[in-house]
């Protein structure tokens, strides 16, 4: 049985799962489909066509599924899909996707939303993902699982972040980062290989040094043609699933800029 402050909006189009509950003054609209044991705090707006995963925790002032900031949206019809056991702490905004963009936003497992935080429409989040408070991702960005990004960071339209990938507080990304990578400041340039988050991770001493000998013939050596040289760390480093984790990540999008060291 649901718990629903008697303060609380539903429409009837609305769908709860068990054990739902739903705080003073919140706001729920459109086709919205609330999975079990959902928790809504006081306050929260969730809109659109939007499913939100069981055990997804949303805190106050949060907005969930309003129409994208986009000024080509044409009142389509457009998805927001957030999957399980999230937490979105307050202001957190949340856009569905266009037509452009294939009419979908996607939100991952597990993930922490701190303050603040944006999510634009077309985005696809994976699992595991933190972005701390204000981090903002602009359209069509895709991020990778068990990806952190610092408060305050700005993730251009179309960008890429890798899997594990660490982007620091207040960076402005405009192209992609590698998976395992570190990328900080404005105009972010690639600081190294996320090595704090791998050993948290416990990824095994191999795959440690694997990576730090792809980074190194990637963004250290000169010699070549970048993608000559991804093929051939390739090739060296085939028994490394992380490597070959970077080079399909970059092989998919190869007319894309990548965050490399300064002055590479």
């Amino acid at each position: 049985m649901s718990d629903i402050h008697p303060t609380a909006i539903i429409d009837d189009s609305v769908k709860l799962g068990s054990r739902v509950k739903i705080g003073p003054y919140c706001c729920v609209t459109g086709n919205v489909e609330l999975g079990d044991e959902v928790v809504l705090e006081s306050h929260v707006i969730v809109t659109g066509n939007t499913k939100i995963g069981a055990q997804t925790h949303i805190y106050p002032f949060a907005s969930i599924g309003h129409v994208p900031q986009d000024l080509k949206f044409g009142d389509e019809e457009v998805f927001l899909e957030v999957g399980e056991r999230n937490r979105i702490r307050e202001h957190v905004t949340m856009n569905p996707g266009t037509h452009g963009g294939g009419g979908l936003t996607q939100v991952g497992n597990d993930g922490l939303f701190m303050m603040g935080a944006h999510v634009a429409h077309d985005c696809i989040v994976g699992n595991n993902v933190i972005l701390a408070n204000n981090a903002t991702l602009g359209g069509h960005v895709s991020v990778g699982d068990f990806a952190i990004l610092g408060g305050l960071a700005g993730i251009h339209q179309f960008c890429r972040i890798g899997a594990h990938a660490f982007i620091g507080a207040g960076s402005l990304v405009v192209e992609d980062v590698i998976p395992f990578g570190a990328a900080t400041g404005n105009r972010a340039v690639l600081s190294g290989l996320n090595l704090v988050g791998l050993k948290r991770r416990n990824f095994e001493r191999a795959e440690i040094n694997a990576l730090r000998a792809l980074h190194k013939s990637l963004f250290v050596e000169s010699e070549g043609a970048l993608m000559t040289r991804l093929a051939n760390a390739a090739q060296q480093h085939a028994g490394s699933a992380c490597v070959q984790m970077v080079v399909e990540f970059m092989r998919v999008e190869q007319n894309r800029g990548y965050c490399t060291p300064r002055n590479r």
